[in-house]
């Protein structure tokens, strides 16, 4: 890495999101006209980057409907000069499209590397300047603005700088609002994208320069942090980080990185970041690791007991990622690491407070659930309170009295349910698209029944052992949301039975959850 130094403390970052164009090319990732602009809206209104790519121009006829649809909403907010489409060259066609969908902007996708431009297009440096020349200036007459896209640029940098350095000159001077430098192939390493950063800012300093970074090397965080050292003032991310292979760099880390190391400013509002993730996580069907930095479920879980002692003694385990900056708030996990202080913890969250003896029993029963790789949530410590203290208080007010779930090829599936409720015995019967949800349509119709709220499903998790082994358990994780979001689990050889034991915990929670007089009752039973 070269000695340049460039001050950055303090300076402005701009980002340019591409994840309904660039992620959108994740393998079977596909948003619908209503996903992309359900995404557009978060990521300009409340994420607040400062642009966002949203298509590739004559891909398809639903492209140019989503791409039409969000053009047209942004047209109504003032956002249309914030929202851009890859073109090619190909003289107007491509600006035709973006014409017709409502789009102001082009990023023209030209070749950065000398053997791009000669083994793909067959032409000479000279023949595809040519052409981009021409779609540039189609591009002024049509309204058009232009941003450029150096494809293989770091190859080219590798292999064919003279090219790449002839290609700026030649188009600095153009009506090019700014040229942008990927590393479509992800080969670049840190110090390669501070010196090859370094050399396009030395040799064109009138050039606005972004950069466009791939994660193959596991290195795109890497590589933004020396480009932005280098000087560069706009970089390229996607939400969850996806992308082509292994995907770009993920936004929420680029804004961390950028804020407590870099010292910059952005106008990324990160309290946003964490709901935007989860939306995308949705729509794409990609699930984020659970140890994905920042928006990973685990991130801001401690699961060693030692950390949460630290915690409690002057916060001893944070660091500068404070959950709260991106709507997250921190846990402390139940297994067999946690220790006492964990559970006290979690403990204390649900208002139960026990003695040293009880906390004793009940850090002994979670240790053993965990030796047996079973998965412990806050929502099930007051159940192990209550077994293993010999406690009825959490007394199971909803049972099941039996059912049956039934498939035959050619007809829906089918439930037939017989609850019990507060010593009540209730029945319903109902069909659904599958017999899972059979299940909870005929539980639903019995709580309509009775007027008592039903709360939604948010997710749905089905873990089963590897091996192949057909009479394992089956762990079934189940999502819910009410008046706040909580989870239960199921364990069953059967997956239905494990969903359907998940559910009825579910319901004895929300009957039993902070009734009048509950956790003093536990109390006081308890003492």
């Amino acid at each position: 890495m070269t000695g340049r130094t460039v001050e950055i403390t303090g300076k402005h970052l701009t980002i340019m999101d591409t994840t309904l164009r660039d992620g959108e090319q994740t393998s079977g990732v596909s948003f619908s006209e209503g996903e992309k602009l359900s995404v557009a809206k978060v990521l300009l209104e409340d994420v607040k980057v400062d642009r966002i790519e949203i298509a590739s121009a004559r891909v398809s006829e639903g492209e140019f409907k989503g791409t039409k649809r969000v053009m047209q909403w942004a047209a109504e907010k003032g956002h249309l000069h914030q929202i851009e489409v890859l073109g090619f060259v190909d003289d107007k066609t491509s600006l035709q499209w973006i014409a017709d969908a409502g789009g102001k902007v082009i990023n023209l996708l030209c070749k950065g590397s000398l053997k791009h431009v000669s083994e793909q297009l067959r032409k000479t440096p000279e023949q595809h300047l040519a052409d981009i020349k021409k779609v540039i200036s189609n591009a002024a007459e049509m309204g058009i603005r232009v941003n450029i896209y150096l494809e293989d640029w770091s190859n080219g940098m590798r292999s064919s700088k003279e090219y790449v350095h002839l290609m700026i000159k030649n188009l600095k001077d153009e009506k090019v609002d700014r040229i942008m430098l990927p590393d479509t192939l992800g080969i670049l390493d840190p110090d390669e994208t501070y010196d090859f950063c370094s050399e396009m800012i030395e040799a064109f300093p009138e050039v606005n320069f972004d950069f466009h970074a791939h994660n193959d090397y596991d290195l795109a965080i890497a590589n933004v942090f020396h480009a932005i050292k280098a000087g560069i003032r706009c970089v390229h991310t996607t939400v969850n980080g996806l992308g082509e292979r292994a995907g770009n760099a993920p936004l929420s880390s680029v804004i961390a990185t950028v804020k407590d190391h870099l010292k910059m400013k952005t106008n990324v509002n990160e309290t946003h970041l964490n709901k935007v993730s989860r939306l995308v996580e949705s729509f794409s069907g990609i699930r984020i690791p659970t140890n994905k930095p920042l928006i990973g479920e685990f991130v801001f879980t401690q699961c060693s007991g030692i950390h949460a002692d630290g915690d409690n003694k002057n916060n001893l385990y944070f660091n500068e990622l404070l959950p709260e900056r991106f709507g997250r708030i921190r846990q402390y996990a139940l297994g067999k690491t946690s220790g006492k202080a964990n559970i006290k913890k979690n403990l204390e969250d649900l208002g139960i407070e026990l003695d040293a003896e009880s906390l004793k029993k009940v850090t002994q029963r979670i240790i053993e659930l965990g030796d047996k790789k079973e998965t412990v949530t806050n929502d099930d410590l007051p159940y192990i309170v209550s077994d293993v203290l010999n406690n009825d208080i959490m007394e199971q007010k909803i049972r099941v009295i039996n059912f049956s779930v039934t498939h035959t090829m050619g007809l829906r599936p089918v439930a037939n349910v017989s609850l019990e409720i507060e010593g009540r015995k209730y029945e319903e019967f109902c069909d659904g698209d599958g017999q899972y949800d059979a299940f909870v349509k005929a539980l639903r119709k019995i709580y309509k029944r009775l007027g008592k709220s039903f709360p939604k499903l948010i997710d749905y998790v089905v873990t089963i052992p590897p091996g192949g082994k057909t009479d394992a358990l089956v762990e079934t994780v189940i999502t819910w949301k009410n008046s706040r979001e909580f989870k239960t689990k199921g364990l069953d050889p059967d997956q239905n039975a494990a969903a359907i034991k998940a559910t009825i915990r579910m319901l004895n929670i929300i009957e039993n959850d902070f009734k009048p007089g509950i956790l003093d009752k536990i109390l006081n039973s308890i003492s």
